[in-house]
């Protein structure tokens, strides 16, 4: 895919490492590769757990960006014009589907956050709100963040916007996904290199099929044309399917359970020693040294949830 000072953040956690032991030389196969197949078929009977949380202002199209990161009828939006009232508290509302392609299933949860911010004014910049809510959130899931309905910006006006967004996210020490301290390699290091200096990604939610050239493509009609939301000419959005899909989902939910939800799980084993004794207290007290076996670090940082994978 070729597209300072930080708040406390959980890439000072651990995660598990790949095996580091010199090899074994074997005098023939035993079946290990067999291994492999079991995991497949497993996955195919199982399926697959993602999470996302969408937050922005009413009127952003994160429905439909939803609808077209899966091609899916996900989220029912409201049209344009149907005087639906925007909600005055902040609800959450999650809907779940599961969704099929060529025997994986995907059990979808999409959290949405009505009304987020909407009374609050944007000077095309990171407003008090968001930054606060980034800097708690990248604490607990991984962070994505976007430029909603792109195709209202010139290129020079999407770059100049980009670059002020990247610079707040830095100033406010906002930890987004991919952490450059998870990098495992150099493979690693060059790819998610990339998607960092393209985020955040300049984006166009558009669920209906238009005939352009002789094909049908995924995009939005306008007076100028029509706005193709897979080519990387018009908008980023293969960069943002491509990350939460095809390269990143895994990586996605391992960060997730060994990073977020450790963090999670130590802060509050450490509050529930704080809390007076009374029946059935559990002694969590520390192991002494030679009760120890592994050892592993955690960065201790505000919640998460087991299930919860990533944000916009």
């Amino acid at each position: 895919m070729d597209p300072l000072r930080r708040s406390p953040s959980p890439c000072l956690s651990s995660r598990p490492s790949s095996p580091s032991a010199p090899p074994c030389e074997m005098l023939g196969p035993v079946g290990i590769e067999a291994v492999l197949d079991q995991l497949k078929i497993k996955a195919m009977k199982t399926g697959f757990e993602f999470n996302i949380m969408v937050v922005g202002q009413s009127g952003l199209g994160k429905s439909t960006m939803v609808n077209t990161l899966f091609k899916s009828k996900v989220w029912k939006s409201n049209p344009p014009g149907l005087g639906v009232p925007t909600p005055q508290t902040l609800q959450l509302h999650s809907v779940t589907h599961v969704i099929e392609e060529k025997g994986v299933k995907l059990k979808l949860t999409v959290t949405d956050t009505p009304g987020f911010g909407d009374q609050i004014n944007n000077d095309n910049c990171l407003r008090p709100l968001d930054i606060e809510f980034l800097q708690r959130l990248c604490r607990s899931v991984n962070v994505v963040p976007v430029i909603a309905r792109a195709d209202s910006l010139t290129m020079e006006e999407r770059e100049a916007f980009r670059r002020r967004i990247q610079q707040n996210l830095r100033t406010h020490c906002i930890d987004i996904y991919p952490q450059m301290c998870f990098d495992e390699d150099i493979n690693d290091k060059i790819l998610n290199s990339k998607l960092r200096d393209r985020i955040p990604f300049a984006v166009v939610g558009a669920d209906q099929e238009h005939l352009v050239n002789g094909r049908c493509v995924l995009g939005r009609k306008t007076k100028w044309g029509i706005i193709e939301v897979e080519n990387m000419a018009h908008c980023e959005f293969p960069l943002l399917r491509d990350l939460l899909i095809r390269s990143h989902l895994q990586d996605l939910k391992d960060i997730t359970h060994n990073v977020h939800y450790e963090n999670y799980r130590v802060v509050r084993l450490n509050e529930s020693h704080l809390l007076p004794r009374g029946p059935g207290w559990v002694n969590l007290a520390p192991a002494s040294p030679g009760q120890l076996t592994t050892p592993r670090t955690f960065k201790v940082c505000s919640g998460a949830h087991d299930d919860s994978d990533d944000e916009f």
